[in-house]
């Protein structure tokens, strides 16, 4: 009789020990997970700041610059898609071909942006602007965190994707869906210094 009492007592402890090794794996995945979105959330406003800048830019830019109008159509449009990808994408659906695409909209934009800071530097009243240096400052300091926040998201991708890899995680990701996380990457062509024409 003691005997069975020592079996069972043993066979509780071993579920007891595999149910809370189990339930620590998923809820390190869970937290590991919402941090990568937290992390995306962050990436999304440092680009919205930026977004949100360029009417200011655009209108003081305008007052100036009446021949340029191509380039400010341009910056414009890049915006209005920027805008427009940054709220369709779902952090819990992020994967390669969607972060992807939101890169090459917000490198368009960024893209845009550049052409048009080249194109203030014909106008010279412009420049000395205290408006329009205020926006410039603050369009670099935004260029900055978003480079901040990108770093922040890859570490983050990085610390889950190794979790999700390692033994016996993986078996557990496995069953319960969860899913590598994308990498932001270096715009092709980012190895090449940009010529500057003026």
């Amino acid at each position: 009789m003691k005997k069975s009492w020592i079996i069972i007592g043993g066979i509780i402890l071993l579920v007891v020990i595999v149910f809370s090794s189990l339930k620590g794996t998923y809820n390190g995945l869970v937290t590991s997970e919402e941090n990568v979105n937290k992390k995306w959330a962050d990436v999304q406003g440092a680009y919205q700041r930026r977004t949100d800048l360029i009417p200011n830019l655009v209108s003081t830019v305008k007052g100036y610059a009446k021949f340029e109008q191509e380039t400010l159509i341009k910056v414009i449009e890049q915006r209005a898609n920027a805008t427009k990808t940054n709220i369709n994408v779902d952090p819990a659906k992020l994967d390669a071909n969607t972060l992807a695409q939101f890169q090459k909209t917000q490198d368009a934009l960024g893209s845009s942006l550049s052409k048009l800071m080249v194109v203030v530097e014909k106008y010279p009243d412009l420049k000395a602007n205290q408006n329009f240096l205020q926006l410039q400052a603050q369009l670099e300091g935004t260029e900055n965190r978003i480079n901040v926040e990108r770093r922040n998201f890859n570490e983050s991708v990085q610390i889950f994707n190794s979790s999700l890899r390692s033994f016996p995680t993986n078996i557990l990701a496995g069953m319960f869906g969860f899913s590598k996380k994308p990498y932001f990457e270096a715009q092709a062509g980012a190895e090449n210094a940009p010529k500057v024409e003026f």
